[in-house]
């Protein structure tokens, strides 16, 4: 029962981090998250302060599941939030953001997929317009560029060398 719950929690996760990117982040959220849809000057950025947000339920069910008396269930969804927030740490913060330096070349479909998606996420400079708000589970880039492309690519970047020319 507590491991059937455990992964539960780990699969919930993916559905509530997308309503927390989406409708969070990308709303009332945005004064912290738009730390992250731009370039980061340092090791740290606003957006962070969200992991530490997100532990803390975690860690007051491990608490009250381990040593408080509560259910023994609630330790189980505390380790599972805090599973799924390693797993994300893993993908986000280490391979697709590269904020701890590694080889790692992606080389299965689906990692390309979440990949692909996390970046046409943030081709997306602006609260509005963007694409994909999941992480572990991404619709296809086809899908998103196409969708980007019906808004008219509304707050997406320009590219690199046309930004540089229209600095200069």
């Amino acid at each position: 029962m507590g491991f059937a719950l455990f992964l539960a929690t780990v699969l919930g996760m993916e559905g509530f981090a997308y309503v927390m990117h989406r409708w969070v982040m990308h709303g009332p959220g945005w004064f912290l998250h738009k730390s992250h849809h731009r370039p980061r000057t340092g090791n740290w950025e606003l957006n962070d302060l969200y992991a530490a947000i997100f532990a803390v339920p975690s860690f007051v069910m491990l608490l009250g599941g381990v040593h408080l008396g509560w259910w023994p269930g609630f330790a189980w969804i505390g380790a599972g939030v805090a599973a799924y927030g390693a797993i994300y740490f893993g993908f986000h913060d280490i391979i697709v953001h590269r904020r701890v330096g590694h080889r790692y070349v992606p080389r299965s479909r689906y990692m390309k997929r979440i990949i692909q998606a996390h970046r046409l996420h943030h081709a997306v400079e602006t609260k509005h317009g963007t694409v994909s708000f999941g992480f572990l589970w991404a619709p296809k880039p086809e899908a998103l560029k196409a969708e980007l492309n019906r808004r008219g690519n509304a707050g997406v970047r320009a590219p690199a060398g046309d930004r540089d020319r229209q600095a200069a």
